[in-house]
């Protein structure tokens, strides 16, 4: 098994959609990133850092779910980052209520000793700068760096993008934040220019339309288990991520082939996600119910032409 460093935010949501709304729960790329990867008993750490009003019993429940803590800095006099969005109707769309970035703003990430020759390195969705740091702290070049980003670094950040970018080995965004990063319309034309930016593999979400993996002149496309209520996409982009690095982790093939597998179970994981609001779904989840769902997956795509 390969050890996985996972860099992101641990902090606050506070979420409306149609189905109701909540008030502060536990949030962050990394948390939800971290609860996926755990579901495949990987030797992982979460590297980020809260204030002094996040609860212990938070952190314990991440520690429970064999998550190592030890790279999270607790600012006891500071305030964890907060995030409030509100989801329109088809919840294809979000409004940001608030954003207080609070100790995130000073974050410098400290990546653990035990965990600075990691095969596996996730980086959440922070900024490139930050991204770049954690890099720069392994000892050796990992096995395989993997990337999430979003718009609001293409708008602010873009040169410190691109110079991260460089260096890693699998992007994850969606399929606007391609066609924005490229300027193409046609998101394999955008794989191609992104293959051009530095990474070996392109992985483009489409949310309820599944998933596209790019590799050279190679190409993937898994689709998205249709459900019968959406309640709180919150997360969904970043649980995939944690299931397609968990998996990668657990398995040590790095093939295009196995990615293929990773995709689908890093979808099969989003899928629980958006079935409560926030982690409530992945706190419970049980290895039988994945099973299950990963054979629901397998049904979905078994087609023979005769």
């Amino acid at each position: 098994m390969s050890k996985l460093v996972i860099v992101g935010t641990v902090a606050f949501d506070a979420i409306e959609t149609p189905f109701g709304k909540t008030d502060k729960i536990l949030g962050g790329a990394a948390t939800f990133i971290g609860l996926a990867a755990s579901e495949f008993n990987v030797d992982a750490s979460i590297v980020s850092v809260v204030g002094g009003d996040f609860p212990q019993d938070y952190l314990n429940l991440l520690s429970n779910r064999r998550l190592d803590i030890s790279g999270i800095e607790i600012v006891e006099h500071g305030k964890t980052f907060f995030w409030s969005g509100r989801y329109h109707n088809n919840m294809n769309s979000r409004d940001t209520l608030v954003t207080e970035l609070n100790v995130l703003a000073d974050f410098n990430p400290v990546v653990p000793e035990k965990y600075r020759d990691s095969e596996i390195v996730m980086l959440g969705n922070l900024h490139p700068i930050v991204q770049s740091s954690v890099l720069d702290q392994m000892v050796n070049t990992p096995k395989l760096a993997i990337l999430d980003t979003m718009n609001f670094w293409m708008d602010h950040a873009l040169e410190d993008l691109l110079n991260v970018i460089k260096r890693i080995d699998v992007i994850t965004i969606n399929d606007e934040e391609a066609k924005q990063l490229t300027g193409e319309h046609s998101l394999l034309t955008a794989a191609k220019k992104i293959h051009e930016m530095g990474p070996k593999y392109v992985v483009i979400k489409k949310g309820e339309h599944g998933a596209l993996l790019f590799h050279e002149e190679h190409m993937f496309a898994a689709p998205a288990l249709p459900l019968e209520q959406v309640f709180d996409p919150t997360g969904a982009g970043d649980t995939f991520a944690g299931g397609f690095a968990g998996y990668l982790a657990k398995s040590k093939d790095l093939s295009f082939e196995n990615m293929k597998n990773a995709v689908i179970y890093g979808s099969a994981m989003a899928s629980f996600s958006v079935e409560r609001f926030g982690t409530e779904r992945m706190q419970d989840l049980s290895s039988n119910e994945i099973h299950k769902r990963i054979q629901q997956f397998e049904n979905l795509t078994q087609f023979k032409i005769n």
